[in-house]
């Protein structure tokens, strides 16, 4: 797990020195038993498949996102699907074929005309460290660590604006309204004109010493914005004027050193039938209402991954790679699901009577939702740390679409 420390506060000396035995520690215990651990983990359970996933299609979109902390996950719209890498590549694929229908590349070249155009041919140029996506009205919305929000036409990936706003945009924007929501790990939720990309509103929220590195994206409904905050708060403003509509505290910080006090929401609120269900990296899960912010019901799951849903189950993925099953009413556990512990496992990805969640050593796992038991598995990443998902896999024309590190695409189908 990444750890962002904020630059306009100091790290207590308890939190810095908790957190330098931390590290330390775990880098001895690495030395000593890495390699007898690394095997333990890769070690898969044996399973009894129902059905072989098979390749439909595969594509190739730069570099990925490489080493990076990211979570830059294709997006589906107007019957395309929209794949980015960090360094700058955009491309939009046919959902059937995998064919690129235009692409684009926002690394960062010197302007120096002839000499300029030679170098792109041995350099990749500096990367543009795009961070997330999304699509809706006919745009794709790109954030970027730098802060910069970009708005591209669907049809051909052409420039409709470009702005730059405070803080790194690490999630993907929003849109509802004509608004474009946009969130940084500055602790900063901007409106913005979702046609021009001027600025109509900014609301700003503290952030701890010590946070982890990822942010809410936000969520947006019944004219309010829903985000997540640092500080382990649930809050909605009002979609039109910014003006915080309520806030609740989906938990509490605790403990003595910055380090023990981490409470980031930093997965997106899942609204649905006026319900937000949102979970805190320190362990709270919680079902709040909609109008008023009260909370109906709390468990003890912790988890800095997306809540996912299917009729009446939410599916967590904890900070352990537990995945479980609840009944989204009353917040009862139906089962779970251990045997994937410490694979880094994404959020899952409903698909008919599945969910599908990807692991660091490029695994697809498919789990029935009744019961949670893995009934079939594909390597798209050949048992490869490089080639790991990252990011949890798209459900688009029946199929499932994932991407590695390096910037491998494929759309794979369960039947």
């Amino acid at each position: 797990m990444f750890l962002t420390a904020n630059s306009n506060k100091k790290l207590s000396v308890a939190g810095l020195l908790s957190l330098s035995l931390l590290l330390s520690g775990c880098s001895t215990i690495s030395d000593w038993f890495a390699d007898e651990e690394e095997l333990e983990i890769r070690k898969l359970t044996p399973i009894e498949e129902k059905f072989t996933p098979t390749v439909v299609w595969e594509q190739e979109i730069g570099d990925g996102v490489e080493d990076y902390f990211s979570r830059l996950r294709p997006v589906y719209d107007n019957n395309k699907v929209f794949v980015a890498a960090r360094r700058g590549e955009v491309a939009a694929l046919n959902p059937l074929s995998g064919k690129v229908l235009w692409k684009k590349n926002f690394a960062k070249f010197n302007d120096e005309g002839m000499m300029d155009s030679i170098s792109r041919l041995w350099s990749s140029g500096e990367s543009a460290k795009l961070a997330g996506l999304s699509a809706a009205d006919n745009m794709l919305f790109i954030g970027t660590e730098d802060g910069g929000v970009i708005a591209l036409q669907q049809e051909d990936g052409a420039l409709a604006w470009q702005t730059t706003v405070s803080g790194e945009v690490l999630a993907p924007p929003a849109i509802a309204e004509g608004v474009l929501l946009v969130n940084t790990g500055a602790g900063v939720l901007f409106g913005l004109d979702a046609r021009t990309g001027e600025q109509k509103w900014r609301s700003e929220s503290d952030v701890p010493p010590l946070t982890l590195r990822g942010i809410s994206a936000p969520t947006a409904a019944s004219g309010g914005a829903i985000i997540g905050t640092p500080t382990g708060k649930l809050q909605v403003n009002i979609l039109e004027s910014g003006i915080i509509a309520w806030e609740t505290a989906v938990t509490t910080p605790a403990g003595a050193t910055e380090l023990e006090r981490i409470v980031d929401i930093d997965s997106s609120p899942l609204l649905y039938g006026g319900i937000v269900y949102s979970i805190a990296y320190n362990g709270t899960l919680a079902a709040v209402e909609l109008r008023s912010g009260r909370v109906i019901w709390k468990r003890e799951y912790a988890s800095y991954r997306n809540l996912t849903l299917s009729g009446n189950q939410i599916f967590v993925v904890d900070n352990n790679s537990h995945i479980y099953a609840l009944d989204r009413r009353n917040g009862v556990e139906l089962w779970s699901q251990n045997s994937l512990k410490h694979r880094s496992v994404t959020e899952a990805e409903p698909i008919e009577d599945y969910i599908v969640v990807g692991d660091k050593w490029g695994f697809l796992h498919w789990l029935e939702q009744e019961t949670g038991k893995i009934v079939a598995r594909y390597s798209l990443g050949g048992d490869d740390e490089d080639e790991s998902i990252y990011v949890s896999p798209l459900t688009v024309e029946g199929n499932i679409i994932a991407v590695t590190r390096e910037g491998k695409v494929a759309a794979i189908a369960s039947k």
